[in-house]
């Protein structure tokens, strides 16, 4: 049995709620101390609001990009209707061909929203479906902060930092 399992089984075994010692003495930082049956309310209550807040996020993320996708298809459907038969002389490879016109940047992007072009109102339902992870780590960032809990804060920013400098290194 190891020290460290060896200290937790007498901490354990002595029945009272003092730290142990010796824990302290094998890299224990003790730091955090016991919370009051309050503080620990008060804790869970601030976990619950922060566990809610990202799942809405993902969830309105979600829900938006696929009413966007959605609406960007009917358009695409709607403004050519060779797009509709599943049979027929129309050959859907000339949507993903290099020929069709489809937004590649973010200029291009809004030029093909502000024409109602339904190619564009696509692209822009797949971007909020890509943005809305990213938007859940800076949800995150703010929850820790809210937690007090600065090293998850710090760590989690940089998780954000690596995302969005990822895109920019990425050429978006």
């Amino acid at each position: 049995m190891t020290e460290m399992h060896k200290a937790t089984s007498v901490a354990q075994d002595s029945g009272s709620d003092e730290p142990d010692p010796a824990l302290a003495s094998l890299g224990g930082s003790g730091r955090r101390r016991q919370l009051s049956p309050e503080e620990a309310m008060r804790m869970a209550e601030k976990v619950r609001k922060v566990e809610l807040a990202i799942s809405l996020v993902l969830r309105i993320g979600v829900v938006m990009s696929v009413l966007v996708i959605a609406t960007g298809l009917a358009l695409m459907f709607a403004h050519h209707s060779a797009y509709v038969p599943l049979r027929g002389s129309f050959s859907y490879k000339e949507l993903t061909s290099k020929a069709t016109p489809f937004p590649h940047s973010f200029a291009s992007l809004g030029h093909a929203i502000s024409q109602g072009k339904g190619q564009g109102i696509v692209v822009l339902g797949v971007l909020i479906l890509i943005l809305t992870p990213v938007l859940r780590v800076a949800v995150s960032v703010l929850a820790f902060v809210y937690e007090k809990d600065p090293p998850m804060a710090i760590v989690t920013l940089y998780v954000l930092a690596v995302l969005v400098g990822s895109f920019f290194l990425a050429g978006v």
